[in-house]
């Protein structure tokens, strides 16, 4: 880990899920668990937020005890933990079409998120299975996406195990949509494509005002490039082992990978200060 002078009015720490809270296997660890326990006995609030739907976070509710805001789509929708709507971001209709053209042109898998529902082109395409998995439900399986899904399209994602490609994928979706999206991978295998104020920035933002909570007051963790919006917004950041050293850059602090109780350990140590 690399040393960081934490500051000492932390009161709210917001994760991302994969890459940083749940191991490779999409797991909670009992240190995790514990760890999240241990900040909420210190006076400490734990909120999520990830390109996950809202839907496929129902699974951390129970073991984590969440009681605050869910922030599915990257912030395109913030929900209470009941489910309820708290706020609904969705893509303008012709930048919801072009993303899903760009996506196509770039020969990667366009996927399609509606608040409720997802859509996919091919049930057999790469990281169908792992998705369903993860998130507990399954794809609507489509031929096309029709346009009143095109019109309620909260995410889009580009698809693909060539990583350089999604990365220029990434490229020419922010240089082709500037600010009318927000375009950053959640995976180096995902592109998610979302409302412009669809970002972990804004969802700092958001949860600062709903927990009434100064945005310095903040720690965020997380591992992709889609996090450095939120630690650009926090008070402390801190990198995952396993992000890359870009975005470790862009942190106040980093810990150990998500396979090495990296979530965990950070909490211990840069949060509690139990850990040396």
């Amino acid at each position: 880990m690399s040393d960081a002078k934490t500051p000492q009015s932390i009161k709210v720490l917001l994760a991302d899920v994969d890459g940083t809270l749940v191991t490779e296997q999409k797991v909670l660890t009992e240190r995790t668990v514990a760890a999240i326990k241990a900040l909420r006995q210190n006076g400490v609030t734990f909120a999520v937020t990830s390109g996950r739907p809202p839907k496929g976070m129902d699974m951390l509710i129970a073991p984590l005890g969440l009681d605050t805001p869910i922030a599915g789509f990257n912030g395109g929708a913030m929900v209470k933990p009941d489910g309820s709507v708290i706020e609904e971001k969705t893509l303008p209709p012709d930048v919801a079409r072009a993303a899903i053209a760009l996506i196509l042109k770039h020969k990667m898998d366009a996927w399609l998120y509606t608040a409720k529902d997802w859509f996919v082109h091919d049930r057999k395409a790469p990281h169908c299975d792992r998705e369903a998995w993860t998130v507990k439900f399954e794809p609507v399986v489509v031929t096309e996406f029709s346009e009143p899904d095109l019109d309620k399209a909260v995410k889009i994602v580009g698809v693909s195990d060539d990583r350089e490609l999604v990365a220029q994928c990434e490229a020419d979706a922010q240089q082709a949509f500037g600010s009318t999206v927000s375009a950053a991978r959640s995976q180096p295998y995902y592109l998610d494509i979302t409302h412009p104020q669809a970002n972990k920035g804004d969802v700092v933002e958001t949860l600062s005002k709903l927990l009434g909570v100064p945005k310095d007051q903040f720690a965020t963790i997380g591992d992709m490039p889609n996090d450095v919006n939120m630690f650009k917004k926090s008070g402390f950041s801190i990198a995952m082992g396993n992000a890359s050293d870009a975005v470790k850059a862009q942190a106040s602090a980093t810990t150990e990978s998500y396979n090495d109780e990296g979530f965990a350990k950070a909490v211990e140590r840069f949060i509690l200060k139990t850990q040396a």
